[in-house]
């Protein structure tokens, strides 16, 4: 149920809401997507900084469940429009140590660095070979600090890696063991129908392995229109925004709906990657 889901109070859209009283597009934004809980992003390497942060935004979750990204790889979206991360691995690692210190110990969802093993061909192959480890130690990381933390793997969308090509990579990265994760996560900052990403998660996680407790994660917070049939990925017009934030859906081995993309957020097209325009919030929610 959305309500089990912690709505953080902290978050562009609302700063907009509560800034605009007067604007016409105030109540459809407030209503629509302000009131939806979303994911929380940690994505500037910020050390001295970061569990003071995460700890900011679980300790206010009180009984409800914060959905959190670390968002720090090295070499992080291949140089393209969210590029950035930490400095190295080492770096990183050490980031994550930090990130875990601030989980708390009630439950919590951690969608563990979007884009990073379904884009990993960018890498060279020990770039890859490194980077698999990162992630599978920052699973056992994230899940020894806090053991009702979940901890869910970049599986990309139903449009990009055929499902045994990406279930190979995730097993790389320690996906498929319950000491890292609890499954993987599919469609984030993207636009693919729900039961397209339904069908692709199950078809990974029968590829990938791992004990049946293993599920899937989609964000559904722009898919309601499905993907422009052109295959833009920026910004794209005549989307919206798709099924509520849940964690109870009714489907086998799918662990949760969630808005981990906040409506409204730019890919890089109508504004800097990550920054709020109303105008876009409003398209995806009238």
């Amino acid at each position: 149920m959305s309500s089990r889901l912690h709505r953080h109070p902290d978050s562009q859209v609302l700063d907009w809401v509560h800034a605009h009283p007067g604007d016409p597009r105030t109540p459809v934004i407030a209503s629509r997507v302000a009131a939806q809980p979303a994911a929380v992003w940690f994505a500037d390497y910020s050390p001295s900084t970061i569990t003071a942060r995460v700890r900011a935004v679980t300790s206010a979750a009180g009984t409800r469940v914060p959905v959190l990204v670390p968002y720090a790889i090295p070499d992080r979206d291949c140089g393209g429009a969210s590029e950035g991360g930490a400095p190295g691995l080492k770096a990183y690692d050490a980031w994550i140590d930090a990130f875990a210190a601030g989980l708390g110990s009630g439950e919590v969802v951690v969608v563990l660095e979007p884009d990073s093993v379904a884009q990993s061909d960018c890498l060279p192959e020990a770039g890859r070979a490194g980077r698999f480890a990162s992630l599978a130690r920052a699973g056992r990381v994230l899940k020894t600090a806090n053991p009702h933390a979940r901890v869910y793997y970049d599986a990309g969308h139903s449009h990009w890696n055929p499902a045994q090509r990406q279930a190979a990579l995730l097993k790389q990265a320690g996906a498929a063991s319950p000491a890292s994760s609890d499954g993987v996560f599919s469609n984030v900052s993207n636009f693919r129908t729900t039961a397209d990403e339904t069908a692709y998660d199950r078809r990974v996680l029968d590829a990938l392995g791992g004990p049946a407790s293993l599920g899937a994660v989609i964000d559904t917070s722009r898919n309601g229109n499905g993907a422009p049939p052109d295959g833009q990925w920026c910004d794209p017009p005549g989307r919206r925004i798709g099924r509520a934030p849940t964690l109870a859906t009714g489907e086998a081995r799918i662990d949760a709906y969630l808005w981990v993309k906040a409506p409204g957020e730019s890919d890089g097209c109508r504004g800097e990657p990550g920054t709020f325009k109303p105008s876009y919030a409003y398209d995806l929610a009238r």
